[in-house]
């Protein structure tokens, strides 16, 4: 992938909420409430950058990417 989503604004917004939800799971803080609204947010600007991921196989390999980045920072 050729975008740096991690310097996205919408992955920063993620990363706060992550913080500060106390979830100990960043897959089960996607799939719910807030989590799910910012990685919305995130998938949008990923298209705005030309990403595809409108398959499923892309979309899980895209969320995947987000869950590991967002483990690594919290930990």
């Amino acid at each position: 992938m050729s975008w740096e989503f991690n310097e996205d604004a919408a992955f920063l917004a993620l990363c706060d909420a992550y913080k500060e939800s106390g979830e100990p799971s960043a897959m089960e803080f996607l799939a719910h409430g807030e989590g799910a609204f910012h990685f919305q947010e995130l998938t949008q600007n990923a298209a705005g950058e030309g990403i595809d991921l409108s398959d499923s196989f892309s979309l899980e390999k895209f969320q995947q990417e987000v869950i590991e980045a967002l483990e690594e920072l919290s930990s």
